[in-house]
């Protein structure tokens, strides 16, 4: 995985995503908390991340940023709540990623087939490849 500064970018923007609606509930902070941890972040950096963002880091990799588009959806669905701002944020996201558009609407069109509309990474990974040939 990328540099620290990179990681912490991934979290900042996931902590600005979680905070779409306004709100930072305790599940997604357990979340994103144990994300911070898979990211070797420890918890009183993560929480300095909640009140202070960090340089924004352009993911590298084609696979990085499809990676986060994963965790991004993985927290959407973390409450299992999807506002239509949220869903449009993460679009837009994905979007801002370089990620192709219709690669991002299937994603957000099957989820709802999966239990807790968690989509497996071996279907997304399929999606995106499918997108890319």
């Amino acid at each position: 995985m990328g540099t620290y500064q990179e990681k912490l970018s991934i979290l900042s923007e996931m902590i600005a995503f979680a905070r779409v609606d306004y709100s930072l509930k305790d599940s997604e902070y357990q979340f994103l908390l144990g994300v911070a941890s898979h990211l070797g972040i420890d918890k009183k950096t993560f929480d300095g991340l909640l009140n202070e963002k960090t340089k924004k880091v352009i993911l590298k990799s084609q696979a990085e940023r499809i990676v986060q588009f994963h965790r991004l959806l993985l927290l959407m669905n973390i409450d299992q709540e999807q506002h239509q701002k949220e869903i449009r944020t993460l679009h837009n996201i994905g979007l801002a990623m370089g990620l192709p558009p219709s690669a991002i609407g299937q994603v957000l069109e099957i989820m709802y087939q999966y239990p807790n509309k968690v989509v497996p990474v071996d279907v997304l990974i399929n999606i995106f490849k499918a997108h890319y040939n």
